[in-house]
């Protein structure tokens, strides 16, 4: 049925085949994706976007002699597929079936449990430094995506493995185009600049000048903010990484596999530790999942033509939850709700739409936002504010 999906049963399978066979590949293991998400449910957004990635690192890196860290398991079914479990693959999301989270039980290709995020720079890094003190020399590689690095845990660990001097490869996986939103050490760089009086006052009456020409000031500005806003987009993440010290590549085109191969075989003659800065879209291949991420982040059984889900959805607990926190805040505006970057799958989006200045989202930060919680707790003394804190729904 698929032409050379049916080839492939270990990564040996993958390495046999030109970089046009790998293209086709793609396409037919989407195809897949769709045809099991379609039927039993599953997390397809994730794993559409990582198609061409999966392949080019089974292509260029040993497994499972080199280890490959997913940041959050539920985007390693392309990586399941690959590694001899294409046909476990059916019995996804059923009894006695695959895991959808990679599983060291499962396969000897899964280096290591993972749930959800911002674990796997810290994880990869512990096995790089095993690695060294067994004298051995395998690749150890965390893929990680931009959201991820809001993760406290993340970015102390790329920290620790900054000044390691280890030989790691991180992989960031950007899929939102959102470098300098998700990552708390860029906008410090920018306010040294920001905060000078004379470009704040010499920007200001720039902006002034051309807002006041009739018809094209305004466009002008804008046209100006969007060229300001590409150039950081291309400079400001190489000179964060390297100053913490990694060496950047990137960024490359997450589908185009000869690119993604060319820049992972440099990485292996580059010692120290190095962040690839690889730009992918959630959903592609599939519009209606491109369109619209969210929805088929984790979904159940649906029409492929329709993208609707089939038959009557019945209310989760987290439904219910957020339904019953909406109803106790309309009697109680001390009420608050906090969540760490899973407003929709804990529920509480009815809230946030309904109550957004006693919604807080913290970004996938559940460390700090525990702490943030406990600010509200301790505060309660004095305001009787009562504090709902929301982290995460995902399930293993």
């Amino acid at each position: 049925m698929y032409k050379n999906l049916d080839k492939i049963n270990s990564p040996k399978d993958l390495k046999k085949l030109n970089i046009l066979e790998k293209q086709e590949l793609a396409k037919e293991i989407r195809e897949y994706l769709l045809e099991i998400v379609s039927k039993n449910g599953g997390h397809l957004a994730s794993n559409l976007g990582v198609v061409e990635l999966t392949i080019a690192l089974h292509s260029v890196f040993n497994c499972p002699e080199d280890k490959i860290v997913w940041d959050v398991g539920h985007q390693s079914y392309v990586h399941k597929i690959l590694t001899g479990r294409k046909e476990e693959m059916k019995t996804l999301r059923k009894i006695d079936g695959i895991s959808g989270f990679p599983k060291t039980c499962e396969s000897e290709y899964d280096s290591f449990d993972t749930g959800h995020s911002s674990t796997s720079i810290s994880v990869a890094l512990g096995m790089a430094r095993a690695r060294d003190l067994l004298k051995g020399s395998n690749k150890v590689i965390a893929v990680i995506g931009d959201g991820s690095l809001t993760g406290g845990m993340a970015v102390e660990a790329l920290n620790d493995a900054g000044s390691s001097k280890t030989n790691l490869i991180v992989i960031l996986n950007d899929n939102e185009m959102s470098i300098s939103k998700n990552v708390g050490g860029i906008p410090a760089l920018l306010t040294k600049i920001r905060t000078k009086k004379t470009y704040t006052r010499s920007n200001n009456c720039i902006k002034r000048f051309f807002n006041k020409i009739p018809v094209i000031g305004k466009p002008i500005v804008n046209f100006a903010h969007i060229i300001k806003r590409s150039i950081k987009q291309a400079v400001i993440p190489n000179m964060y990484f390297e100053d913490i010290g990694f060496t950047y590549l990137g960024p490359v085109d997450g589908h185009n596999i000869q690119e993604l191969e060319n820049i992972l075989y440099k990485s292996q003659n580059i010692e120290g530790p190095i962040l690839i800065h690889v730009i992918t879209k959630k959903g592609k291949g599939y519009s209606m999942a491109e369109e619209n991420p969210d929805k088929f982040h984790g979904i159940s059984s649906f029409d492929i033509k329709t993208g609707e889900v089939k038959g009557k959805k019945q209310k989760d607990y987290s439904k219910k939850l957020g339904e019953k926190l909406v109803e106790l805040a309309l009697q109680d505006e001390k009420i608050v709700a906090v969540t760490a970057a899973m407003k929709d799958g804990t529920g509480l989006k009815e809230f946030a739409d309904k109550f957004p200045k006693r919604f807080f989202d913290v970004g996938i930060a559940e460390q700090h936002a525990t702490r943030f919680n406990c600010r509200y707790v301790s505060f309660r003394i004095k305001t009787g504010i009562c504090c709902i804190f929301f982290i995460s729904s995902e399930r293993i």
